[in-house]
């Protein structure tokens, strides 16, 4: 049998102002890591006040002569079954807010500890839109674990053949965020995909 030869891979030169900088400390990257999480949480908890709890409309028992304290609801907060005080009601505001340039400095941080954990890989998935694609090319390339798939632009061929596999996401360069990257065992860059980084992550600001 005539031997198969693997078509030559391009690499493509990691920035050093992206990928080797300068980490003195892990706050920043805390901080976007929890403004992550923060925007992604709903405010999905409610509770009902005394005046939404059902029942409760009847006296319990007479104003005086029982000897009792005096009630005039059993849907009073501090009865069982009562209303809440101070519960969440569902329109709790979670967000927390990074300026652009501090988000720009914690994901070359991210991408810098990634590249020192030599958990960054330069490669192009080729893909017709089947998942067999995509198991293939991760057991040849020996990722495993948790697998981000970084790419300049998310085609339909490209979200066919990843969406069924569990441990790997497929996501766009410009959308790529310190939670995704510190979360990730490894992260797959495609070579268009860090330039798309590159321009963004080096923008000037106004």
């Amino acid at each position: 049998m005539a031997e198969t030869t693997k078509p030559a891979v391009v690499k493509t030169a990691l920035p050093k102002d992206i990928f080797a900088v300068e980490v003195k400390n892990h706050e920043l990257l805390k901080l976007a890591y929890d403004s992550y999480l923060a925007n992604a949480r709903l405010a999905t908890a409610t509770t009902k006040q005394r005046g939404e709890v059902r029942g409760g409309g009847k006296k319990p028992w007479a104003q005086k002569g029982t000897g009792r304290a005096r009630f005039g609801s059993s849907r009073n907060p501090i009865w069982r079954g009562g209303g809440i005080v101070f519960g969440p009601r569902g329109n709790e505001n979670f967000t927390k807010r990074l300026s652009t340039t501090s988000k720009r400095v914690a994901l070359r941080q991210a991408l810098t500890l990634a590249n020192e954990a030599k958990k960054i890989h330069i490669l192009d998935f080729k893909t017709t839109g089947k998942t067999s694609d995509a198991i293939k090319f991760m057991a040849d390339n020996k990722l495993e674990r948790k697998v981000l798939l970084v790419v300049d632009e998310k085609t339909p061929e490209l979200i066919r053949a990843t969406n069924n596999i569990q441990n790997l996401l497929l996501i766009r360069a410009n959308y790529l965020s310190v939670y995704h990257i510190l979360n990730a065992d490894a992260i797959v860059l495609s070579n268009a995909a860090v330039g798309v980084i590159k321009t963004w992550l080096t923008k000037e600001e106004k």
